[in-house]
């Protein structure tokens, strides 16, 4: 009996049964992993009386309202859900639209004559739910639908009403074959930049790139960090995806330095200078001297901002202003965390994120929050001017791109998740379930599976939500980007949830509304003119593949991955159409590490394997896979100029990279790191402090090694290779 209603009780949240592991075997979930998961979701599994009403409950709630709290429409599928009382069918259903733009479309129809989907009975009376068809010419958008049955009590839902597939260059469309480079923006080394690569070194990488024939330059993702924190850094662990990592702004490029005489005259001053240059010297990213010296002028520009441009309502002020209206209530929380962040972790250090604050503080909106917006209304401002800072001079990157004649300009990364201590989980607390994590069953490089400490979010209460949140997250990432990658976008299909207390392998999946979240990932990229790639690594289920190619979401290719079952190389007219291929990726070993197996030693150093006999295996492997790249070079009549299979040099990298540019994919992307023919990776994934994780910079500045002979020439030959 409790098995019985703990399966039921789980499908219907939709938590799976079983899966299919990396070796093609079922596996099923545990009753352990199920309760758990329920558990997360806030669902009690007490006893049979307690899940057996919560089963009700949830099934009830589908016909409580006549329609859902959302419903998506796309062209195949322009139907509503609404549940009619069986004992109503004789009566008038009224449906209005309020389109999002103004206008309205309108209608009238018996009950009965709407298309009869199912029946149930619920609490002694029968239901029944019916297709309520969208007329064809409603306009993509999120419009407001109200429906009532004979003048009775109105009932209203967001009508998202979307394209079929994402938005694709006109470039593409007419057969182009485009590509970029790929760079992690902190690692980026300038003569003028303060220890940390910033939005005016992209600027220089953005020109260079376009000189030279590039579509496009490909970024880790910005998202917020916590400026009060500079040493938490990895760029997929943000406190929040809505805004952007603040260390990124170009403090030297603001308008403001040039009029304030007191930021000036400690920019200019030796001592200042000296830490600059210390700063540009070392080997990894100092992220606490880079935030110290940023945020010192930063401090000093924002006073005199605040006297010569808010005071007087500037040009700038009004700018400001607008960015502000723009992003509302999700900028104002976003602030509001950073500046009681800031003060706590100042009063004390033990206060690590928003979980341990003082409790009047945990809630956005509980008075005490209020208060301290009072109290603090300086520091709340300076933080939503970084956030106007760092947005305006991203987009002024973009604007460059596309007037340089780039197809798609910049190619942003959207994080799977975030920081569960972060600005976006306080936000909004329903959504995110913290008593879990994101993360993957056990797979050939993780035996052992991943927790990633990231919260997932309750599919339900995104559903309750309207998608609200997913659509803002989207629009957010969209606004200054030509193309986003959304890291692991098998999530949008289902997500493997790690209950607290049990390790990876008793984790399960929840699935999501797959279709619906597609639906919404169109309306945006169509709105943003913004191409969408999913990043599809790993076991990716039949079900995802078929919705990707159906939305126009394009496919991720890892040359070193793309491989027949006897171990040869596919060539390069095997790739598909809508995909991005690139050699490696930062979970990856560059390429020199891969050709040279540094990347191996280095996880033996780590002890990353888990016997010697595993570390020699895949050793092994490494040889054979060297041997079968250079036959695949071979029969593209590529020179690579190697000595020996072990032998690397800048000729193999380049006919390795020509061997990419001749696949079929519509977007190729070489790494900045392999350009610079560096082998240290920029993460080793199973590691956080024992391995230099997201912190380690370019071995020589970017723009001398756009300036190389060898790269130049390299350049050509891609440009060639794509136009083919």
């Amino acid at each position: 009996m409790l098995d019985s209603l703990l399966d039921q009780l789980a499908r219907q949240r939709g938590i799976g049964d079983e899966y299919e592991n990396f070796r093609c075997e079922r596996v099923a979930i545990s009753p352990e992993s199920k309760r758990a998961i329920l558990v997360a979701m806030g669902i009690a599994v007490d006893d049979a009386d307690a899940m057996a009403a919560a089963l009700r409950a949830y099934d009830a709630q589908r016909w409580q309202s006549i329609l859902p709290p959302v419903a998506v429409v796309h062209p195949g599928r322009i139907d509503v859900m609404v549940a009619v009382p069986a004992d109503s069918l004789d009566r008038m259903l009224e449906w209005h639209i309020a389109l999002e733009g103004g206008g309205a479309r309108t209608g009238r129809i018996r009950a009965a004559e709407l298309g009869e989907a199912e029946r149930a009975e619920v609490d002694g009376r029968w239901q029944t739910c019916r297709y309520l068809w969208v007329p064809r010419d409603t306009p993509p958008g999120y419009h407001e639908l109200t429906v009532t049955l004979d003048g009775g009590k109105a009932t209203t839902c967001r009508l998202v009403v979307a394209p079929q597939a994402c938005y694709e260059p006109p470039a593409i469309l007419a057969g182009a074959r485009l590509w970029g480079v790929a760079t992690q923006l902190y690692t980026l080394r300038s003569r003028r930049n303060w220890g940390i690569g910033d939005f005016a070194d992209l600027r220089e990488v953005v020109s260079q790139c376009a000189a030279a024939g590039a579509a496009f330059v490909g970024l880790n993702p910005l998202h917020a960090l916590f400026p009060a924190n500079p040493w938490h850094f990895s760029p997929y662990s943000a406190s929040s995806r809505h805004f952007l990592n603040v260390l990124y702004i170009a403090v030297d490029r603001l308008p403001e330095l040039e009029e304030c005489a007191a930021a000036r005259e400690r920019y200019l001053s030796p001592a200042f200078q000296a830490e600059l240059a210390r700063l540009r010297a070392t080997a990894d990213v100092d992220y606490a001297g880079a935030a110290n010296a940023k945020f010192g002028v930063l401090e000093l520009l924002f006073a005199h901002f605040q006297v010569e441009h808010l005071a007087k309502n500037s040009v700038r002020a009004r700018h400001y202003a607008d960015f502000k209206a723009q992003r509302g209530e999700t900028l104002r929380l976003q602030a509001l965390h950073d500046a009681i962040e800031e003060a706590l972790r100042r009063r004390d250090s033990r206060y690590w994120g928003w979980p341990v604050w003082p409790d009047d503080l945990r809630d956005p909106r509980h008075a005490g929050v209020a208060a301290f917006a009072r109290q603090h209304a300086d520091r709340v401002e300076f933080h939503a001017w970084l956030q106007w800072l760092a947005d305006e001079q991203l987009r002024d990157v973009q604007t460059l791109a596309r007037s340089l004649g780039m197809p798609i300009g910049l190619y942003g990364d959207y994080a799977v998740g975030v920081n569960p201590s972060g600005a976006e989980t306080w936000a909004d607390q329903a959504l995110y379930r913290k008593s879990a994590g994101l993360g993957a069953p056990p797979d050939a490089l993780a035996l052992k599976g991943q927790d990633w400490g990231i919260p997932p979010q309750d599919p339900s209460v995104l559903r309750a939500e309207r998608y609200e949140p997913f659509r803002e997250l989207l629009a957010a990432s969209m606004r200054n980007f030509g193309a986003l990658r959304l890291d692991h976008v098998m999530a949008l299909y289902r997500q493997w949830w790690v209950p607290v207390g049990l390790d990876s392998t008793h984790g399960g999946y929840v699935h999501y509304p797959v279709d619906d979240l597609m639906s919404v990932l169109a309306l945006e990229s169509s709105r943003h003119e913004c191409l969408v790639v999913g990043e599809d690594l790993g076991t990716v289920p039949e079900e995802m593949s078929r919705t990707m190619a159906e939305r126009a979401v394009y496919s991720y290719k890892v040359l070193l991955f793309e491989k027949h079952a006897d171990g040869s190389f596919k060539r390069p007219e095997e790739y598909p159409r809508r995909s991005i291929a690139t050699v490696t990726t930062h979970d990856l070993p560059t390429l020199k590490g891969y050709w040279t197996a540094s990347d191996i030693d280095l996880r033996r150093r780590l002890s990353l394997y888990p016997d010697d006999a595993t570390c020699e295996r895949v050793r092994a492997e490494r040889i054979r896979d060297r041997e079968a790249l250079l036959a695949a070079l071979a029969a593209q009549g590529l020179d690579h100029g190697a000595g020996g299979p072990a032998e690397y040099g800048g000729g193999l990298a380049d006919a390795i990279h020509v061997y990419l540019s001749r696949t079929e994919s519509a977007l190729v992307v070489l790494q900045a790191e392999d350009l610079a023919g560096m082998a240290d990776p920029v993460n080793v994934p199973g590691t956080s402090d024992e391995h230099a994780n997201w912190q380690r910079k370019m071995s020589v500045d970017l723009a001398d090694v756009f300036q190389e002979g060898r790269i130049r020439r390299l350049f050509a030959e891609v440009s060639a290779a794509r136009k083919r």
